[in-house]
């Protein structure tokens, strides 16, 4: 055309890479969030359900980037499904039906998941209370129901982060690790809602040692996630396992022991009698509750929860909800954090 000169698209700009300590560091770009379509379903439970209490474990701290309830009652969660990631918000109806959006290349995964989600591999209906307390409690919290995400990375990289350490910490670490590497959440959770879904397993392993540093994380827990990162594919059929058989297989992973294990599990396979075993509190509650023990041990806390063989995951759930814990007696667990070394 006259009076108009045709100018070439410049090439693409290279993302610059730079070597630290001799391990290449390639910068996470700042992605926006997501836009995608929604997908929509209504399920109706078989049972009751609460929302707050089935899905409750899944939160790992008030800030959890993967984790809102907003005012409106809604639950919203992010996951890396074996589609990709997705959003879902959950909402209950005066009439106990639940709807169900989800966005990204995972949402449909997502929705058909949503009754497993929300326990409809759960059977209360075994649980036989043989504790007055723990009778009470199940009668005023009868939409509890035990959850099953079908996903393990997701529930077993908090639980290593959990590791011998303060709630607090963990769950500081857990903030800052996915804002950082994390992706934004499809859909309108990635934007006022600042949801993130959690690292894919290649991410995880370039985390720099720095950076885990920063986060408060010492190098025994970031050594483990690393270690599960590596074999998260084999770590994943876990979820479609027994639990006695899921167990084993993410203790295989030096660093791993019973209690990240039944932590897991409990969540992803929904396990009713997958007690945890090696916390610092439980025993103490679960003896306090049931026998006016509050130095119950391990072994002690096993006994007491014998008459519950098959549902002891459960009995100690709603010993949990219901409040009975012993009056502290010493100072919190020490803080500390290792990034202010």
């Amino acid at each position: 055309m006259a009076g108009r000169r045709y100018v070439p698209n410049p090439a693409p700009r290279q993302t610059r890479t730079t070597v630290r300590g001799g391990a290449t560091h390639v910068p996470r770009p700042a992605h926006a969030p997501v836009a995608s379509t929604a997908e929509a379903r209504v399920y109706a439970p078989a049972d009751p359900v609460h929302l707050g209490l089935t899905l409750g474990p899944l939160r790992r701290g008030p800030a959890d980037p993967t984790f809102r309830t907003t005012p409106d009652g809604s639950v919203w969660r992010t996951s890396r499904t074996p589609e990709g990631p997705a959003t879902l918000r959950v909402t209950q109806r005066a009439d106990g039906t639940v709807e169900a959006t989800a966005w990204g290349p995972g949402a449909q995964w997502f929705l058909d998941q949503l009754p497993s989600l929300l326990g409809a591999s759960d059977d209360p209906s075994a649980f036989e209370p043989r504790h007055r307390l723990v009778a009470q409690t199940a009668r005023r919290r009868q939409g509890l129901r035990l959850t099953r995400t079908g996903l393990v990375l997701e529930s077993l990289i908090p639980s290593i982060l959990e590791q011998k350490i303060t709630t607090d910490e963990a769950y500081r670490a857990w903030r800052l690790l996915l804002h950082k590497y994390g992706d934004p959440a499809p859909g309108p959770a990635g934007g006022d809602l600042r949801m993130r879904v959690v690292p894919d397993p290649y991410t995880w392993t370039r985390i720099p040692s720095w950076e885990w540093h920063k986060a408060g994380v010492d190098n025994k827990r970031a050594s483990t996630i690393l270690r599960a990162a590596k074999v998260a594919r084999r770590l994943e059929e876990a979820a479609h396992m027994d639990p006695p058989a899921a167990r084993a297989r993410l203790e295989l992973v030096p660093g791993i022991g019973p209690w990240t294990s039944a932590e897991t599990i409990q969540r992803t396979n929904g396990a009713p009698d997958e007690v945890t075993t090696g916390d610092l509190h439980l025993p103490g509650i679960v003896g306090h509750a049931l026998a006016g023990d509050r130095d119950a041990t391990d072994a002690d806390m096993l006994d007491l929860l014998a008459p519950y063989e098959g549902q002891r995951h459960r009995a100690a759930r709603l010993i949990l909800l219901s409040g009975a814990t012993p009056p502290r007696r010493q100072p919190k667990m020490r803080r500390v954090n290792i990034a202010e070394w």
